[in-house]
């Protein structure tokens, strides 16, 4: 599992809460924030993004680490999602992560009590579907 410094990890954790407060969600009022941590020290930001057809909605977590994408970065050593109630990545987010690294420490934070808890994006999405089951990879 990746391990950071509890500066880093304060770090991670406040821009994700900070990234929340953008978030537009006029449907659920459930705000996300999220931050990820690439392996240079960049810190790259994320917040969910509601439609009326909530099909089209985009979660934080997926946001954050498109636009990570979008910046060159294609590895990051972890991600902080900031929520009321701290909760975990749903499943295409935890997909969508496992796509660029396993490794990844996940970072849940509750915005009500500032309670955390942290797992290992394996522990969250063990045998992920990889490139390694195509058949192009075989």
């Amino acid at each position: 599992m990746t391990e950071l410094k509890p500066h880093e990890i304060d770090r991670l954790v406040h821009s994700a809460i900070s990234a929340r407060d953008q978030a537009y969600a006029p449907h659920s009022h459930f705000y996300v924030g999220a931050a990820m941590l690439m392996d240079d020290g960049t810190i790259v930001c994320g917040c969910n993004v509601e439609n009326a057809s909530y099909s089209m909605c985009l979660c934080a977590e997926r946001v954050a680490a498109s636009s990570a994408v979008a910046a060159g970065h294609r590895r990051w050593k972890a991600i902080a999602i900031a929520s009321v109630g701290g909760v975990t990545p749903c499943g295409a987010c935890r997909q969508f992560l496992a796509e660029f690294c396993t490794d990844t420490l996940v970072v849940m934070v509750d915005v009500i009590d500032g309670a955390r808890r942290t797992r290992n994006l394996n522990q969250l999405l063990p045998d992920a579907f990889d490139s390694s089951h195509l058949p192009s990879h075989r």
